[in-house]
This record gives structure tokens, C-alpha cells and sequence, in this order.
């Protein structure tokens, strides 16, 4: 187990190029395999998660090559993927197994997908109800809850679908689903979730229909046409960056060429109603999605109370947005998140207790939190939980820590962001 200690030499300045959105970089390999046609894809993101989707994908025949810094996929068609010789491991990656999940469910032949020991404690009714309702066999541990999954797909039929929880990957899963179904398959959220999965779908021609009260369609028995597609980086990875220039008095960072989709820039909303100096400037668009940068400076920072229907668009940032209240003066409650639950970890529990190891107050809630910020902060050694984002904001938060941090399980970054650390050692020398 790999251990970093992290402590802030001074003022944190420079621009920053994050890798390929996490998100994007599933969805490019995933989509352009139900494609007819050879498809380009460059800037994918080199983490754990999106290489466990793409050894899933190859295991199901689509082939792969790279050239010139670019990534071709030969697109097998709907429907038109090969019955697998092994299990698919989907290592940590949740949006693996649920995106996957759908695709498999169109399809006739058996299929087994499985994970690490943290993938395999998260929940996956949410997925398998679904797919059953629209024919599927799809069977799980633990009365169909848990992976490992088993799918015999084939022949499905379109429905409308009221998801209890608002999640994009339930939702992706089911509209994946729906592209081998007969009809138009609805899915209605409780709140709303980041849309690069209809957007994608939408532009390599599947007809996609949207209606109030958060509601998406999509209509089966089409094709897709490949893709030429530049991904744009992550958001969820530029906000350490952002935190990180919050945590040391004088610093200024700029992170280049991000995805500004609406549904992922919740977490720069938080961070300028808690008063801090954000800029995010979009320049541009790729593969229908906004693109551009953002610039933090160093400011003092206020509580605030995030609400419900803030959370979707920031329930990826919210490890490194608690390392950010920590520095705010007043209590930070957190409402409407029993999502992150069920996370790579339990994002509540997980980092309450992390953060209390600096002396931070931290009171929790079945849908969240409350954290006092503004005490003194005291030198701690962090545990990763196995978590990418976990260990990644406890660095963030050990930057404001007089003496530093130190992270356990350092090498959990590596699923998402296997830059991380080499990107956070140059700025704390510029």
C-alpha cells in the first residue's frame, strides 16, 4: 500500500491539463462498439475504470487500434457484439458494469460481469429491475443486488421507467437497453443527471425525445454512425485543483480544455456562492458538449447550505468540497447526497471520519452532512478507502495542514487521475 506525504512549500500557481473526462472517455469507447463503422476517438482518459471498460469491450470482439495518438474502434453494430469466452471484470468501475449491463441485456448470449471487492458491494437492483422488466434474464448475488452479474438478453421490450434514485448511470443503462428494444423506452428521475449519455446517443443518430418532469426517451431499432471525437478533460478531476488553490493563501491555478456540461460544473457553483474568486470561461464545444477553462484563486471562504437538487451536478466532488469546507468560516451542510453511499465507498462516513483526524467537526446524516469549518487544523495520516477521490481530497486538504498530511492507499488515484501525484508535486514547485 503505497503512502504520499503532502505539505504546501508556499503558493500553489500555474495552469493545469487534466486528463480525459472519466464520463466521456466510457462513452466513447462504449458507443462507437454499437456503431456501423470505424470511429476516431483521441484524448481518452488512461485511468483504471476506462481501461476495464475497454477490456470488457475487446473480450466481446470489437477491436481496437491505436495510431498517431488516436484510437480507432470498429463498430460491431446493435446487437452485434460476440458471446464472451471469460468473465468480465470490471475492476472498481461502477459505470463499467452498469453501462455494460445494459448493452448485455440486448444481447442473446450468456454473459458474466464481476469486479474488485469494493465494486461488488455496490448496489445493482437499481439496474437489474429494470432490465428484467424489459425481458432480460439478469440475475445478481444476493437476491439479485450484487455482483456478480449474470445477463441472457435478447428480444427486449420498451417501458417506462420511474427510477427511485437520480442516477446517470441507471439511466444510461436503461437507454442502452432501449437502442435493442422494440418502441421508445422513457426514463423519468427524480432530479436531474448529467446528459452525455443522450447527447452522445443523440448525435450519432439515435432519435431521442425529451419531456418536463425530467424525462428522456429513446427509440429502439436504429443504427449509430461512427464517431470522430476529441474528449475534453474532466471536470471531477479539475476540482482538485480548484480546492487546492483554496487551501494555500497567494495561489492561483488555472485548469485548460475542461467539459462545462451543466451537469458537471455544480461543484464551481458551490465554490463561488462560498465566496470564493472562480472564472470558468467556455471557448468552445466538442462532441456537442462545452468545453473551456477555469481559474481559482486563493479566497476566504463562507459556509453555506448545499440543497437537494444542487447535489446531481456536483456528486463526484463532494470528498474535495468537504476538504473545501473545512477552510470555511461557520457550518457547510450537505442535504439530498445519500448517493455517495454508495459510492466507491461510503463518501459520508468515509470522509467524516477522515476529516475529523485533522480536528474538524463533522457531524453526519443519513442523506449527508454538516461540517464546521475555520478550527485549526492538525497533521493527520489519511486513508484512501480505497477510493480515488477520497485519496485525492485528503492531499488536497493536507495543504492547509501546518506540517502537512500523509495518504495511505496513495495509489487509489490511479483509477481516475495516474497523473495526480507528479501533476501535484510541479505546481507546488512553480
Amino acid at each position: 500500500m503505497a503512502k504520499r506525504e503532502v505539505k504546501a512549500a508556499g503558493p500553489l500557481k500555474g495552469e493545469v491539463r487534466v486528463p480525459g473526462d472519466k464520463s466521456l472517455s466510457h462513452r466513447a469507447l462504449l458507443f462507437p462498439s454499437l456503431a456501423e463503422g470505424t470511429s476516431k476517438v483521441t484524448g481518452l482518459q488512461g485511468g483504471l475504470d476506462v481501461r476495464a471498460t475497454r477490456d470488457c469491450l475487446t473480450k466481446l470482439g470489437v477491436l481496437f487500434r491505436e495510431e498517431a495518438g488516436a484510437l480507432y474502434i470498429e463498430g460491431r453494430g446493435i446487437g452485434g457484439l460476440s458471446e464472451p469466452e471469460e468473465i468480465l471484470d470490471c475492476a472498481n468501475s461502477g459505470t463499467t458494469m452498469r453501462l455494460m449491463s445494459g448493452v448485455l441485456a440486448g444481447h442473446p448470449f450468456l454473459s458474466v460481469l464481476t469486479g474488485d471487492e469494493h465494486l461488488i458491494k455496490r448496489p445493482m437492483a437499481r439496474v437489474l429491475d429494470p432490465l428484467r422488466e424489459m425481458g432480460a434474464l439478469a440475475l445478481g448475488r444476493r437476491e439479485d443486488t450484487l455482483a456478480p452479474l449474470v445477463f441472457r438478453g435478447g428480444s427486449l421490450r420498451s417501458l417506462t421507467w420511474e427510477s427511485p434514485v437520480a442516477s446517470a448511470q441507471v439511466k444510461s443503462a436503461i437507454l442502452l437497453a432501449g437502442l435493442h428494444a422494440r418502441g421508445v423506452t422513457w426514463v423519468a428521475e427524480p432530479k436531474p443527471t448529467r446528459d452525455h449519455t443522450e447527447r452522445m446517443l443523440g448525435g450519432m443518430g439515435a432519435e431521442v425525445f425529451y419531456e418536463e418532469g425530467n424525462r428522456v426517451g429513446i427509440k429502439g431499432g436504429g443504427k449509430l454512425s461512427p464517431i470522430e471525437m476529441a474528449v475534453p478533460g474532466d471536470p471531477s478531476s479539475a476540482a482538485f485543483w480548484a480546492g487546492a488553490a483554496l487551501m494555500v493563501p497567494g495561489s492561483e491555478i488555472t485548469v485548460k480544455n475542461i467539459c462545462l456540461n451543466e451537469g458537471r460544473t455544480g461543484f464551481f457553483s458551490l465554490l463561488k456562492r462560498m465566496g470564493a474568486e472562480v472564472e470558468v470561461n467556455a471557448t468552445h464545444t466538442a462532441a456537442g458538449e462545452p468545453v473551456g477553462d477555469v481559474r481559482v484563486r486563493y479566497s476566504a471562504l463562507e459556509a453555506i447550505e448545499v440543497l437537494p437538487e444542487e447535489v446531481p451536478a456536483a456528486i463526484d466532488e463532494f470528498p474535495v468540497f468537504g476538504a473545501v469546507a473545512a477552510l470555511a468560516r461557520g457550518e457547510t451542510i450537505i442535504r439530498g447526497a445519500e448517493e455517495l453511499r454508495f459510492k466507491e465507498s461510503d463518501r459520508i462516513e468515509a470522509l467524516a471520519g477522515e476529516l475529523r483526524k485533522a480536528g474538524i467537526k463533522v457531524e453526519t446524516f443519513e442523506d449527508g452532512m454538516a461540517i464546521t469549518g475555520g478550527a485549526k487544523l492538525t497533521p493527520a495520516t489519511f486513508a484512501s478507502h480505497g477510493d480515488h477521490r477520497l485519496a485525492m481530497s485528503m492531499a488536497v486538504l493536507s495543504l492547509a495542514i501546518p506540517g502537512g498530511g500523509a495518504i495511505e492507499g496513495a495509489e487509489a488515484a490511479s483509477v481516475s487521475y495516474p497523473e495526480f501525484w507528479d501533476t501535484l508535486a510541479a505546481l507546488s514547485t512553480n
